[in-house]
């Protein structure tokens, strides 16, 4: 069954090839679990419910296991072939993984059944962004956590993006309307939990090249356009009146 829908933009050919890359293993999934792991004020839950909202082909599965120790591990994605090859990596990692297809905008999963959802470099894909954030709050328990980690308008409508890639322009956001996103719909998060990653491969113009090689210095938090935001945004507990 073909889950794609007009909530969803469907990543191009050279796209899915790089979902595939060591670059993207590394470089890009690696970090961003890792930096994600760094901006939890509160212990993790112990063996969690993990729900990855847009598992892609599956490179993440390996790192989630190894950072959250999930007792239940789920991965949906609206591309039927992207879940076939999700379930190839799972089978390649020995990782017990409940796949299912849909829509973040409807994920097909019951209310209040999930400790934590990550959402890595999806968002960009949605058109529904405000339906999709809904779901994610839907289906976290209170207390729960939301690992969001987006790469933001600055760095998406790039010439270089635009051309490999393929996007909904007009949803795209800042770091700034992200989070005032998030936190709209209920999530709660401190300064302490949000982290603006710069990282090489999201400055398009050059990708670091110049500061790498010393002939320029970076320009500090403050004075540049955030290319990446993340954010541990917890949905509140319930409040007993």
């Amino acid at each position: 069954m073909n889950y794609l829908s007009d909530h969803y933009v469907e990543e191009t050919r050279f796209g899915l090839w790089f979902l595939r890359s060591h670059t993207w293993q590394h470089h890009v999934l690696r970090v961003a679990i890792n930096d994600l792991r760094s901006l939890f004020s509160e212990p993790l839950p112990d063996r969690p419910v993990l729900l990855d909202a847009g598992c892609g082909q599956g490179k993440s599965f390996q790192h989630l296991r190894q950072t959250f120790a999930p007792q239940r591990l789920l991965g949906v994605d609206a591309d039927p072939h992207s879940l076939e090859q999700s379930h190839a990596e799972a089978m390649r990692q020995g990782i017990d993984v409940e796949l299912l297809g849909g829509d973040c905008a409807t994920l097909p999963v019951p209310d209040a059944s999930v400790d934590l959802l990550f959402c890595h470099q999806t968002f960009h894909h949605l058109v529904e962004q405000e339906k999709a954030m809904a779901e994610f709050y839907r289906v976290l328990k209170p207390g729960g956590y939301l690992l969001f980690a987006e790469s933001t308008e600055a760095y998406i409508d790039t010439w270089v993006i635009r051309w490999l890639f393929r996007h909904p322009m007009h949803v795209q956001k800042s770091a700034a309307q992200y989070l005032d996103m998030i936190r709209h719909q209920g999530f709660e998060f401190e300064p302490h939990n949000v982290s603006y990653p710069y990282l090489w491969w999201s400055r398009s113009k050059d990708f670091g090249l110049l500061e790498r090689l010393g002939l320029r210095q970076p320009k500090p938090f403050g004075q540049r356009e955030e290319t990446l935001v993340n954010v541990v945004a917890r949905k509140p507990f319930e409040r007993v009146i």
